[in-house]
């Protein structure tokens, strides 16, 4: 069983020097898609990483949350562990998480030569005469939104504004 991806989209970035060569969403089954993929020279050639965000710990002072690359706390200025990032096989501090990814191998080189090929192809068409880079406005949602699921998303905040109203009036009632 392989993956089913029904579209890749690639934003190229616009400083050549830059190792982030490209931003890229992929939509599976025309029914889900993945955005932020990013595109990265790496060693070995073009290198996709999956969307991720930053890891934070708790200052030991005061709680606030903190990414794990600050030095210093951002609520009581404390100082901060400059180790305190858990570490990866290869020893190297892990300060971000994905949000999604692939499960298996398989699925990794799959999607990985999918997004490659649609990243050569959009490099190669940004050296044509009248090349429009695209912008994330390129992405229309709209077409994607189904009316009988805003219908019904409508219809359950009016009954929970019912239920609220009916819940509200009932005890101002009781309070009197």
């Amino acid at each position: 069983m392989g993956l089913n991806i029904t579209e890749i989209r690639v934003k190229l970035t616009s400083d050549p020097r830059n190792k982030l060569k490209a931003y890229c969403s992929v939509t599976f089954e025309n029914a889900f898609v993945v955005r932020d993929l990013k595109i990265i020279d790496g060693a070995k050639g073009p290198f996709v990483a999956m969307p991720s965000r930053k890891l934070a710990d708790r200052c030991p002072k005061c709680s606030h949350k903190n990414n794990l690359r600050a030095s210093y706390c951002n609520q009581c200025g404390g100082r901060l562990d400059p180790q305190r990032a858990e570490r990866d096989t290869r020893h190297r501090p892990r300060l971000h998480a994905d949000l999604a990814h692939p499960i298996n191998s398989d699925c990794r080189i799959q999607l990985h030569k999918a997004v490659v090929l649609a990243y050569s192809e959009e490099l190669e068409q940004s050296k044509q005469a009248g090349y429009k880079p695209k912008t994330f406005d390129d992405f229309d949602d709209d077409e994607f939104i189904d009316d009988d699921y805003i219908h019904e998303l409508l219809r359950r905040k009016e009954v929970r504004e019912r239920e609220r109203g009916d819940a509200g009036g009932a005890a101002a009632e009781a309070g009197m």
